[in-house]
Formats: structure tokens, sequence, C-alpha cells
């Protein structure tokens, strides 16, 4: 980065200003745009134009509250450059149903792509990059992993640019109304009106009860036997004990595919069909604030278990509400799996 012109401050005095900000803003643009990469992208240049600012920052706001104006912003002008682009996941199949049961799947089989349009949503890895626990302020009305969680990314997506950056502002991060309002220069009154109507639009597509609530009732150890049989059943092919910890109406959805399904009996069809077709290999994760699993399909011709798909579980008491197995190995690496497993990797029973 070049200097400032009349700035005094050098690069690294800069970066050692803005360093203890880097996680919580990186968060910051992945739940403005659900996707990492764009959220990488939108950081950088989001400090590149603080870097160039410094010298107009004359402490009227803290440094915090300054670094989240550029942040917010930056995501509003990638929102504004960016296409609209579909990709159902199994949150906005049930978030539909739950509204209008108006899909293009038949309740009790099959594959089908819902009627509802969201961004492109990726998984992220919180646990790495520092997503903490408990809320971001008193003011706020979700804890900092439930905010990450997938149906909370997908259904901030749909709001419109401005109620979205809103509603994080002030429920995620605590912000009052003035100060976001200062953020999106805008008025108190529009803030307070755009809160209203995004509240109102993502409580119908959440569901009772986030994942970190699900997960604090089972405790580590159920959620962690939980995680280990349905990899020891995945890698047995046992459609039978696939099914039987899911929930009656469970989804399974694959993005970057808009192809989902929906109830037990469909997905028993999907795994006999695919998955439990191929031999596999299995090491848990953490993705969004909800356990994970990345999956290793077997490739002769490597002679080596091949980084395939990582499926992130959503979790209703005891089963398995939704599997997202996003069909993207290329980001294993963010969520610190390998690449690949050696044929002699012991299954997830050994692990």
């Amino acid at each position: 980065m070049n200097p400032p012109a009349g700035s005094a401050t050098t690069e690294a005095d800069f970066r050692r200003l803005v360093e203890p900000y880097r996680a919580e803003l990186h968060a910051h643009c992945y739940r403005m745009l659900g996707s990492v990469h764009d959220a990488e992208d939108a950081l950088q240049d989001a400090m590149l134009r603080a870097w160039r600012g410094l010298p107009r920052f004359q402490g009227r706001s803290s440094l915090r509250s300054w670094l989240y104006r550029i942040a917010t912003n930056t995501s509003l002008d990638v929102i504004a450059r960016r296409p609209k682009r579909v990709l159902p996941i199994a949150s906005e199949a049930v978030a539909s149903r739950r509204r209008d049961r108006d899909l293009g799947a038949d309740p009790h089989g099959g594959a089908g792509e819902p009627l509802v349009e969201s961004a492109w949503v990726e998984p992220y890895p919180d646990e790495r990059l520092g997503v903490e626990d408990g809320l971001a302020a008193p003011a706020a009305r979700y804890e900092r992993r439930e905010s990450v969680e997938l149906a909370f990314i997908a259904a901030v997506q749909h709001l419109p640019a401005t109620q979205r950056a809103v509603l994080i502002l002030r429920d995620v991060l605590g912000f009052s109304a003035r100060e976001s309002a200062e953020m999106l220069d805008t008025t108190v009154q529009s803030v307070n009106s755009a809160l209203r109507r995004a509240r109102s639009a993502v409580d119908e597509r959440l569901p009772a009860q986030s994942q970190q609530a699900t997960l604090r009732a089972l405790g580590d150890d159920d959620v962690r036997t939980l995680v280990e049989r349905y990899m020891e059943a995945l890698e047995r092919g046992d459609v039978d004990a696939i099914v039987g910890m899911l929930a009656e109406e469970a989804t399974w959805s694959m993005p970057p595919c808009t192809e989902w399904y929906r109830g037990q009996e469909a997905i028993a069809g999907f795994l006999i069909a695919g998955p439990c077709r191929e031999r596999w290999r299995h090491r848990p994760a953490r993705a969004n604030g909800q356990p994970a699993v990345g999956c290793y399909r077997w490739d002769a011709e490597r002679g080596s278990y091949a980084a395939a798909v990582l499926d992130v579980l959503t979790l209703d008491g005891g089963r398995i509400a939704e599997v997202t197995a996003f069909l993207t190995p290329e980001i294993f690496r963010r969520f610190g799996l390998p690449d690949e497993l050696p044929p002699g990797s012991r299954p997830a029973a050994g692990l």
C-alpha cells in the first residue's frame, strides 16, 4: 500500500492499529455477503480505503466504528455490483415450506428446486477465524456464533442491502440507531424503519431455536457421538443407519447444485443411488458454528481418498434436520482439513 498523502503513520503502524479488528470485520463482511471469497476481497478493499482515508479520521467516532463504517459500505458496493445468483440450500427449502409449502419437489420424494432465491452461500470456518462466543454488545439480539449459522446467513441474503446492513449493525453488533445512521449516511428514523422490516422478514425464515441453543442442550459429548455415528454409517454405506439419524422431514442439499431432497424416503433413495455406492473416509470439522464433516472419496487414479464434500449438519434435538453438502473440495484447507487421506487411513470408528 502507498502511504496516504500527509500521513506520518507508517504501514506497519496502521497494520498494528487495525489488526485487533480484522477477524470481526471479516465475519461482518461474510454476514453481509454470504461468501468467504467475497468477504476476503471486501475486507482487503476496506483496509485499503481505511489506509487511504486515515488522514481524514479525526477521532469523532471510535476506531472500531470507523472501520465498521468502511467495511459496511464496501460490502454494500460489492452487493450493488454483483449479479443475483440462485443457490437454494436446505434452510431455504424448509423456510419456504413453512411459509407457503409451494415447492418444486414432491414432499415425499425426489429432487426439485425450491421457489426461492438467495445469494451464493458458502460455509464459514468460524473457529479458525476467531468468531467468539457470546454477544458482541449488550444491545445485540443475536450471539456472534448464531449470526454465522447457515440459517441466519441464508435469511439475511434475502433482505435488501440497506436492511441487511441495518439488521447486522443493530442486532448482531449492537450499534445504536444513531451510530448506524452515521455509518450509512442516513437518518435515525430511516434506520429504525429498515430495522422493523428486516426483523420481520428474518424472523419468518429462522427456526424457533438457534443451533447454538440446540448444541448447548445436547452437550459436547452427545454432539460428538452423533457426528461419529454419522461418519461411521456413511463409511459402511449403511443407509438404514443414516436415515435413522434423520428428522422425519430432513433435507439434503448440495451447493452449488440446485438439486435437493426432503424426507427420509427421498434421502434414502438418493443415498442408495449415489453416495453409498462409493468408498469414503471422513474427518470431523466445524463450520458456521455447527458440526461438520469433511468427506473424502476413494480416487483409484490417485491411490488415495480425495477431498470431495463438506457436510454441514443442522440439528433438531438429537436428530439431523439438514445436511448441507458443499461440493467444493477446494475449501477444505480453510477448515484445517487436508486435501487427501492416504489409502491406509482408518475409518471414522478408529478416530
